[in-house]
């Protein structure tokens, strides 16, 4: 029977086995329980595990209005963005200064893995100029185009941006692209040359560069070598000199824009949110604009670059706020919060992000569905472009049908699934949206829209049901050296692209516009632009509308039954090939049975491709070879 004496001895006993394992660790162990005068006299040990007590809280008011400075760090892939972060960190003492500083701001796996940005970060540095101690806010941005939301979003939280170029690649496709992001958000531009330390460095020709397709002075480049830490200081005083201090009132009501969140487990969502107007500190009352909910908040604090817990955050500054958001679906990216019962007028927000690529996931096995169901909610709070609706298929169950902003986007999502939720999925072919204008009333009626917008092919409407097809466009940007022009606008036309513009930015760089049909630079139109012209050519494209198209929907079927799994929607110019090609591909990977199987593409009733896969037959000779 178990007695208080047993319970005594059981806790005796672990208090001895604490005490032995602790003595071989070389740790202290168990101390025992103290008498009531010695509890009195003697002070309660410090609580060492409590992130408060760990950290120095940072008084964040001695950082007036105009000693403040917001700014982004933009530029195309592997210029050198993070680099420049990592030495303006060590510079302003944020971080110590050793050989392991590589990527300090990138913290997910996928982004140390690949060597790409995916995710903007924020960091609060102060530096001390001319007397003062400046606030400076910098936010690290991706540099491919699929991850141009993430730009965007950040630039709404800045004043001012660092343009950076590589010395010895030049101007680069998503250095034009970004440059017009921030020059239709009317932000200052201070123009940075990098990597002039490089053999092939031409920072000259760089600087003519910029002034022909910017129009901005070659005297206002700052030239630097970020790995080496050449001249980065003059970045730090230009970002003082030339960017604006926010326009803000502290005096206001409370007006914060949520422009980033991440979902913890343990302290629920942590919003990133820039001050716009007053004041919020620990404690106070806020609402969401967004859902009218109201939250006590918790914590506050800055990233410097890990958090770093401040008694208030002030208008102009950016930081983190914890208020006990438990439901992904309550930090909406955009949402203004402001305090309880003085509400205020919402700030725009963001342009959602149009989804350029669909792809159906599923989960491996059906009894994870609502595991894999909480992981994709809490990885599209962290990544709020990603678009959900959920699907189901015969062949795979239950799943969704995912929107994304490209190829690489879909690859990085898929891949932070399985490395932080240990989620295996299953991912079809991805698509693009396509548009079908219906031709009858009662087609209209019964799709309430004249203008139907098709994500799964499977769903695509029959030719007698409307009146046209129409396909996404965009408009894409190449700049390669002008030696491989012809080979490129033969891949373009073989792409059925429309050319638009040709200018070269210098003697030996051209730059091309061109309209593109999405689905032909979807898949594999990076890997063959690159190939064609040695990986010198860059891409970059942006949505430019929808244009009529004669579409036409490509069944694949196995001895005679339609796999909607495989259904694609192709141009009837490139209908015959690719049927072709995914016969061939499906005859290579189906593994051959007891019975013949019969692969093929049809548009329609009309069967245009066919392959087989040969039945295992007997082996009537076998018996005769062991006679033998």
């Amino acid at each position: 029977m178990w007695t208080l004496a047993g319970q005594g001895c059981w806790r005796g006993r672990a208090l001895a086995a604490w005490a032995t394992r602790a003595a071989r660790r070389g740790l202290p162990g168990p101390r025992p329980a103290p008498t009531r005068g010695a509890a009195a006299e003697s002070k309660a040990p410090d609580r060492s595990y409590s992130s408060a007590d760990r950290k120095e809280t940072i008084d964040m008011s001695r950082f007036p209005v105009e000693n403040t400075r917001n700014f982004s760090i933009i530029a195309h892939v592997d210029h050198g963005k993070s680099t420049l972060a990592d030495r303006l960190l060590e510079l302003t003492g944020a971080i110590d200064k050793t050989k392991n500083n590589k990527q300090v701001l990138d913290k997910l796996q996928v982004e140390r893995e690949r060597g790409i940005t995916v995710k903007a970060q924020t960091a609060s540095l102060f530096y001390d100029y001319e007397g003062k101690q400046y606030l400076l806010n910098l936010i690290d941005t991706p540099g491919h185009v699929d991850f141009s939301y993430e730009v965007s979003r950040s630039l709404s939280a800045c004043q001012g941006v660092l343009l950076v170029v590589d010395a010895n690649e030049g101007i680069q496709a998503q250095t034009v692209a970004n440059f017009f992001l921030a020059f239709e958000a009317q932000l200052s531009v201070i123009p940075v040359i990098n990597k002039i330390d490089l053999k092939n460095a031409d920072p000259e020709r760089v600087e003519k560069q910029i002034e022909k397709v910017f129009d901005m002075p070659s005297d206002e480049c700052i030239k630097i070598s970020a790995k080496l830490g050449t001249n980065v200081e003059s970045v730090l005083q230009a970002v003082i000199k030339r960017i604006p201090p926010p326009k803000v009132h502290r005096k206001n009501p409370l007006r914060a824009l949520v422009f980033d969140s991440t979902f913890d487990q343990y302290r629920g969502v942590i919003a990133n949110v820039a001050l716009f107007d007053g004041v919020v500190s620990k404690g106070d009352k806020i609402v969401s604009a967004h859902t009218q909910k109201t939250y006590e908040v918790n914590e506050v604090g800055v990233l410097n670059p890990n958090e770093q817990p401040t008694h208030k955050l002030y208008a102009g500054q950016v930081g983190y706020l914890i208020a006990g958001m438990k439901d992904v679906t309550e930090a909406q990216i955009g949402d203004t919060l402001y305090l309880h019962k003085r509400p205020v007028e919402p700030l725009p927000g963001f342009k959602s992000a149009k989804p350029m690529v669909f792809a159906g996931m599923y989960p491996v096995d059906q009894s994870e569905y609502n595991n894999l169901k909480s992981a994709i909610e809490k990885l599209t709070l962290n990544d709020s472009s990603v678009t959900v609706h959920r699907d189901s298929s015969l062949a795979l169950g239950a799943g969704w049908r995912l929107g994304f902003l490209g190829l690489l986007h879909m690859e990085v999502f898929n891949q932070r699934l399985e490395q932080e939720y240990n989620a295996s999925v299953i991912l079809t072919t991805p698509t693009v949206p396509y548009k079908a204008v219906l031709s009858s009333a009662k087609l209209i009626k019964e799709y309430r829209e004249k203008e139907i917008t098709i994500i799964n092919p499977a769903q695509f409407p029959d030719k007698s049901k409307v009146t046209e097809y129409l396909e996404p466009i965009v408009l894409g940007t190449i700049i390669t050296p002008d030696e491989y022009t012809g080979k490129i606008i033969m891949l373009c036309q073989a792409r059925r692209a429309v050319q638009k513009n040709m200018m070269y930015i210098d003697q030996n760089r051209i730059m091309l516009k061109y309209l593109f049909p999405l689905n032909e630079i979807v898949v594999d139109f990076y890997d063959s632009l690159k190939s064609l012209s040695s990986g010198y050519a860059s891409f970059d494209y942006e949505d430019a509308g929808y244009q009529t198209a004669e579409l036409v929907k490509l069944d694949i079927l196995l001895n005679g039954n339609i796999v909607e799994e495989l259904v694609t929607v192709v141009h009837k110019d490139k209908a015959y090939a690719a049927g072709k090609a995914i016969c061939e591909r499906l005859k290579d990977s189906l593994p051959r049975q007891l019975f013949e199987i019969a692969i093929q593409a049809a548009l329609g009733s009309k069967i245009i491709a066919r392959e087989t896969v040969k039945a295992y037959r007997k082996n009537v000779l076998a018996k005769c070879a062991e006679l033998l």
